[in-house]
């Protein structure tokens, strides 16, 4: 057949008559097994694949031999083909923009929220880590596995830092990122830098791009010959055997492209075991993206030990509508014989977990939340009551992980009354963006720091937003309770206290009289300072959430947790998120603002003022204030701070608004909570960070 640069332009003849193979009598199977492959590593899926089997043929001593050698002269061509085609092909891009341009084109769906993980041709991964050549990479991984509704995250985050501090190389793999998708990878509780990143990005997505473009090339060639209908053939035999048809099945779904590429998690992931394989690391700690029971990480089989964090209700379009479905596609995770831990549950969810963990025969304990006395007066490294919850469970898969890995010097250690340093040092200094995370602005320009200072938390769930409340609710009440003891001294301040001095000894000692008014105006102008010194301190909400959310349920139960901490929201923007959904990266980020639809963010601005309005026991106002240009001393966009709510066309517009503010009221202080979406969260932080 004729050769060209590349294994799609390869356009195979006729290299025997398909009719003569088919007049041929069924006769006897034999059985032909590859040695060696004379593709190169990138082409075939493993070394001595069996490639023909069971070939019903004529002559045995003459026509399987023929067979045989046309076959393998085919695969010859093949891989002079690849090889060709790969020394021609320009090199692959370097740069960041060209890699995350490369991984947004694995994005299947358009918005968030699809339902795209309810186990679609979840045995494709299998596949994809035999084209990687990641099967025995991964089954020797030591893999810490969590899932969970809320806290998983964390959960994992305290694990890696407790055996990182106990001495080990650690990977962690977590989602979603805030900012960048490096911070998915962490290696030793470090983001993957990025000269490391493309290396693994570009070796993963090139292998699975010429393997899988090849076998759907050849595939459809094989269709235009005729061959791919006769299944006594070499050549249908090399497609079962490496399951080409099985891509192109899944290939000819997508609309956008021919080629069966991973989705974009089921890659992350695939390139999360590439990198902690190739990194070596000694425990490898992965977060469940969504569910459990077909997420692209329970590809692994042979974890260490599995957890399961706080349960609760989310993504009930997907793991189902009671706690008892979502627990059960939780529990998916777990594996026979394998120890598991979770922590207190609702009784559903935990009926269901005992259930599936006795049917497996796994060891499944309930470990408590962490005593605070363990800690040596220190304070946990994740801000929140929430977070002894995770740090419990996570001190047990850590035990656990070292005692089934044969580190016995820590692992026999009795941690009921005592903790080893090692933990207490990596509980104290964990670190997790976008959690309980508190952030001044470090752009707005007024006479004080913290003057506007966003606490950030991407609870999206009712329990999660519960646990947010509380936490902004405490952490405010405390912030002016230190602000109290604080003394609040501005510039003016200084020159009244001169001012006061200065009168106190221009008055002569002996004229009493004067001496007296002079006390007496001091007396009055120490009063006005007291007075003037004092901050007032604004609540102000920032609120997005994905549009499969219920904000009923959202919002009325973040409002009503922070009343009951006396503590009350004077304003509520809803904005668009900045970051589209089907873009990766940093042009992820318009550079202009388009015209947004903000249908619903209006709809959460509707349910946030009748929420209000049910509150005070009055009827509900229909009022949809969107921002325009200001006619006040407030600058562009917001209304004044007397309207309850307002909507902004852009994210950007709502913190502009917010730093006006500041200036324009030196004795504001604004406390923002910003929730609703980790997305949202993350594009903030792209806002206020230098």
């Amino acid at each position: 057949g004729e050769i060209g640069n590349s294994p799609r332009s390869y356009q195979p003849t006729s290299v025997f008559q398909a009719s003569y193979i088919q007049s041929l009598p069924r006769h006897q199977r034999l059985r032909f097994i590859s040695t060696r492959s004379t593709l190169p590593a990138a082409v075939v899926v493993s070394s001595r694949r069996r490639l023909f089997e069971y070939c019903d043929m004529a002559d045995e001593s003459i026509l399987s031999v023929f067979v045989f050698f046309v076959s393998r002269l085919l695969l010859m061509l093949l891989s002079v083909s690849y090889l060709k085609g790969e020394k021609e092909s320009p090199a692959a891009p370097t740069s960041y923009d060209e890699a995350m341009e490369a991984l947004s084109s694995l994005i299947t769906k358009r918005s968030r929220g699809n339902n795209s993980n309810k186990g679609n041709q979840f045995d494709l991964l299998f596949h994809y880590l035999k084209i990687l050549e990641l099967e025995d990479a991964l089954d020797d991984l030591k893999i810490v596995h969590v899932a969970g509704t809320k806290g998983k995250g964390s959960t994992c985050t305290f694990t890696e830092s407790i055996l990182r501090n106990c001495g080990f190389r650690t990977g962690l793999f977590t989602s979603p990122h805030l900012i960048d998708v490096r911070e998915r990878f962490r290696l030793d509780g470090v983001d993957i830098s990025q000269e490391k990143f493309l290396a693994y990005f570009w070796w993963c997505f090139n292998r699975l791009k010429v393997i899988l473009v090849g076998l759907f090339s050849l595939q459809k060639d094989l269709k235009f010959t005729g061959l791919v209908h006769m299944r006594t053939t070499c050549f249908t035999l090399i497609l079962y055997h490496i399951h080409a048809a099985e891509f192109g099945r899944y290939g000819q779904e997508r609309t956008t492209e021919d080629v069966p590429m991973p989705p974009l998690f089921r890659f992350l992931t695939l390139l999360a075991f590439k990198i902690f394989s190739a990194e070596q690391v000694d425990v490898a700690i992965l977060e469940v993206g969504l569910g459990g029971r077909f997420d692209a990480t329970n590809v692994v089989q042979k974890p260490v030990v599995c957890g399961i964090a706080s349960l609760g209700y989310d993504h009930i379009e997907i793991l189902g509508d009671t706690l008892g479905k979502i627990a059960g596609e939780k529990a998916g995770i777990l594996k026979r014989g394998i120890p598991a831990f979770t922590v207190q549950q609702p009784e559903e969810a935990m009926c269901v977990l005992e259930d599936k963990a006795s049917n497996l025969n796994v060891d499944l304990q309930v470990v408590p939340p962490l005593d605070v006395n363990l800690l040596n007066g220190q304070k946990l490294g994740l801000e929140g009551e929430h977070q002894y919850v995770n740090a419990g469970l996570a001190i047990a898969l850590s035990f656990t992980w070292l005692k089934r890995t044969g580190h016995l010097e820590l692992a026999n250690q009795d941690h009921t009354d005592s903790l080893p340093e090692q933990f207490i040092k990596g509980l104290t200094a964990a670190s997790f963006q976008g959690r309980a995370q508190i952030v001044p602005d470090q752009y707005v320009d007024s006479e004080k720091d913290g003057d506007l200072v966003f606490y950030l938390d991407g609870a999206h769930s009712p329990e999660s937003m519960e646990i947010c409340a509380k936490w902004f609710s405490g952490a405010v009440k405390g912030e002016h309770q230190s602000d109290k003891a604080k003394p609040q001294v501005s510039s003016s301040t200084h020159q009244l206290k001169k001012n006061i001095m200065q009168v106190s000894i221009n008055v002569h000692p002996f004229n009493q009289c004067a001496l007296h008014e002079s006390k007496l105006l001091s007396e009055i102008l120490l009063a006005t300072l007291k007075s003037s010194s004092s901050l007032a301190f604004m609540q102000i909400l920032l609120f997005n959430c994905m549009t499969v959310r219920d904000p009923e349920l959202l919002l009325p139960q973040l409002m009503k947790t922070c009343a009951s901490q006396d503590v009350y929201f004077k304003k509520a923007l809803f904005a668009p998120n900045m970051s589209v959904y089907h873009k990766v990266g940093t042009h992820a980020l318009p550079s202009a603002v388009p015209e947004a639809d903000l249908s619903w963010q209006l709809t959460l601005q509707r349910v946030w003022d009748n929420t209000m309005q049910k509150d005070k026991g009055r009827e509900a106002k229909q009022v949809n204030h969107v921002a325009e240009e200001m006619k006040d001393d407030t600058g562009k966009g917001g209304g004044s701070l007397e309207s309850s709510s307002v909507v902004f066309p852009s994210l950007p517009l709502a913190i502009k608004w917010l730093r006006d503010t500041v200036r324009q009221n030196q004795s504001v202080r604004l406390q923002v909570l910003v929730t609703g979406s980790l997305h949202l969260v993350g594009d903030v932080l792209k806002l206020i960070r230098k």
